[in-house]
């Protein structure tokens, strides 16, 4: 990822994850480039250290939590549907 000015760029594969987080924080808050990290649950050596649960802020974290809420409820209610029959 190269910042020029107003001129970004970046290429390859995890370079390009690297370029859309630094470009969400720039778009948006570095927050919201966190939120995205942990969510994608990427961690090997980005720009920011909050791929884990373990490694983000509690903030960024709290708002992963609340934005999933919903979609893990679902999946809980799935899973107890395919264990009630499988006994």
């Amino acid at each position: 990822m190269v910042r020029d000015g107003n001129l970004f760029t970046g290429g390859g594969i995890t370079a390009g994850i690297d370029f859309a987080l630094t470009l969400a924080a720039e778009l948006y808050s570095e927050a919201a480039a966190q939120l995205v990290q942990l969510q994608i649950e990427y961690a090997p050596a980005p720009p920011f250290d909050s791929g884990s649960p373990h490694t983000a802020p509690e903030p960024v974290l709290e708002e992963a939590r609340k934005r999933t809420a919903e979609s893990r409820r679902a999946r809980g209610e799935v899973v107890a549907r395919a264990a009630a029959r499988l006994g």
